[in-house]
């Protein structure tokens, strides 16, 4: 609950300091005075962006700090989740500065927005005025029937939604690929195909680039060959070898006779040697070089296949060439793998969805059955409401799509009087009902849930008279459960409140405050009789506004002036 709330520089409330109780509390004052002042204030701790605009001085920050009593709401779990030091008491505080930055704390220490705003759902609920039309979306109306539903499946269905939609946005990205590739598959292959059916062979392009110069130049080679044969050979009186070894021969002769000539015998000796292998492999150089036109002709035609592929991937090797071609043939394995991953996700997405169906099944029953027991246990509170001919129907049907809250469209139709037929909230309930039926809703969906503490800002707008007794007297009878805020105009409703808090105007200087305080028993009876006459308040009202809060059996005593 609500325990304490703290305003400095914030609008038209230079500093307040206000002390909440339990069960039912009242906020009355003039129009304009201010009272939905504080709800802007609450809203700030709940995670709402912050704006200079409500800052009064614009020279100092505007700070707004809370505190409420979270024992009983096991947010234990919560706090873990941010890292954040648990307390049963929490503390809220909002800084705007001058500078338009702001800050946010948690029991004292920095904490972001998101952790706020994920807390408001869990300590308070603000009902505003315009809320009231929220009852009349299809949204509000299905997880109104969900609060209904005892053992709901709707957490199962959230969860399998959350599958199928992630599973089909996994499906419609590998098809996008699929797509993709399909357009480049045929081309790929067929590059592919052309590289593989060459036969490429590393290192090929530099031996048969040699070849093509040799057979070019076999005729010039094989005449040089010839020649170097002819003046070499040793089979001829005048070649270089008969010579060598006829010089060898007279150096042998006299070697021994002199060291010299030794020497000049084994040098001798070994050109010899020298010459005869050079014969040898000019020889035999000679024997292999042949001029072939089909040879040169089937070199010819492979180098410029190679050119060819090399110019057409626009690189300048054969391994470059082989290493597209390996990169290709992943990309075809890749896209043959990416139809089984297809076959696969779209098996996933098919069996997700079937248990989809099933759950969105059961959530359709579930909701048939929370519609009636909501139809059942309103009409006597829109009875004690002024409405006791109003008729309400939960008519569920199948959506187009399933959606995030299951394959339903939940229509609420009423029907204010006697005999008529049951229409859409939209088309037939007029202000006065819409706020009376939200507070009905309200005071059963309470009952259900954990929440502390509920704000109706002026909920009781369109009633009056004997209805603004029996809303009073559904918001006391809330408030045995829960703490009740109400920002009201009535004094029926005011008179039920175990405390009471008034917001009023004063002028200080040049510049218009408000100030919030708590009145006294005293101070309650007066502000009743004026809100029921005019001010200063007649006899007659003070008289009635007695009776009205001695009608309370829960309320302080009364004074009798």
């Amino acid at each position: 609950m609500l325990k304490t709330l703290h305003i400095e520089n914030y609008a038209l409330i230079r500093q307040s300091d206000i002390v909440f109780d339990k069960g039912f509390v009242v906020i009355t004052g003039e129009t304009g005075a201010g009272k939905s002042i504080l709800l802007g204030a609450l809203s700030l701790l709940l995670g709402q962006r912050a704006d200079t605009q409500v800052l009064s001085d614009k020279e100092h920050k505007c700070v707004v700090e809370a505190s409420f009593d979270i024992s009983d709401l096991g947010l234990q779990s919560l706090f873990e989740r941010y890292d954040s030091e648990y307390d049963d008491t929490l503390i809220l505080r909002r800084e705007i500065l001058p500078s338009a930055k702001s800050r946010a704390f948690v029991n004292d220490s920095p904490a972001n927005l998101q952790f706020l705003k994920e807390l408001g759902p869990h300590i308070l609920d603000i009902h505003s005025q315009y809320q009231t039309l929220t009852l009349t979306e299809s949204t509000f109306q299905t997880q109104l029937l969900d609060t209904f539903a005892d053992h709901s499946p709707l957490p199962q269905y959230v969860q399998l939604y959350r599958d199928y939609t992630a599973l089909k946005r996994e499906l419609e990205q590998l098809t996008a690929r699929d797509n993709e590739n399909n357009k480049l598959r045929d081309y790929n292959l067929f590059l592919f195909n052309e590289l593989q059916s060459a036969h490429l062979q590393d290192g090929e392009q530099q031996e048969l680039e040699e070849e093509s110069r040799l057979i070019e130049h076999a005729e010039t080679i094989k005449e040089a060959l010839g020649t170097v044969i002819a003046l070499c050979d040793g089979q001829a009186d005048d070649g270089v070898i008969s010579r060598l070894s006829a010089s060898r021969s007279s150096l042998s002769r006299v070697a021994s006779f002199h060291e010299g000539i030794d020497s000049l015998f084994h040098r001798l000796d070994s050109c010899l040697i020298e010459a005869q292998d050079i014969l040898s492999e000019v020889i035999s150089l000679d024997d292999k070089i042949q001029f072939s036109p089909e040879r040169q002709a089937a070199v010819s035609e492979r180098l410029d296949l190679i050119y060819r592929l090399q110019k057409k991937h626009n690189v300048s090797t054969v391994a470059d060439l082989l290493q597209i071609q390996d990169r290709l043939g992943e990309q075809l394995k890749e896209a043959d793998s990416l139809d089984d991953l297809i076959r696969e996700k779209m098996e996933q997405v098919d069996k997700v969805f079937a248990q989809l169906q099933q759950t969105a099944d059961s959530l359709t029953s579930s909701r048939r059955k929370a519609g009636l027991l909501l139809e059942k246990q309103l009409l006597p509170v829109l009875a004690s409401l002024g409405m006791a001919s109003a008729h309400i129907v939960a008519d569920i049907t199948a959506a187009p799509d399933y959606g995030p809250l299951g394959h339903d469209t939940v229509r609420l139709l009423f029907n204010a009087n006697q005999g008529g037929t049951p229409r859409p909230l939209a088309d037939v309930a007029s202000g006065g009902e819409l706020s009376r039926l939200m507070l009905a809703v309200k005071s059963l969906v309470t009952r259900r849930s954990l929440l502390p503490t509920i704000i109706f800002d002026e909920i009781d707008s369109g009633v009056s008279g004997d209805i603004s007794v029996a809303v009073g007297t559904i918001m006391r009878r809330m408030a045995d459960n829960m703490q009740v805020i109400a920002i009201s105009h009535l004094p029926q409703i005011a008179a039920k409140a175990g405390q009471h808090l008034k917001v009023s105007k004063a002028l200080e200087g040049d510049t218009t405050i408000s100030r919030i305080r708590q009145l006294s028993p005293d101070e309650r009876v007066t502000e009743i009789a004026v809100m029921l006459s005019s001010n200063p308040p007649t006899q007659a009202a003070l008289q009635t506004a007695r009776e009205l809060m001695l009608s309370q059996p829960d309320n302080q005593p009364v004074p009798n002036k």
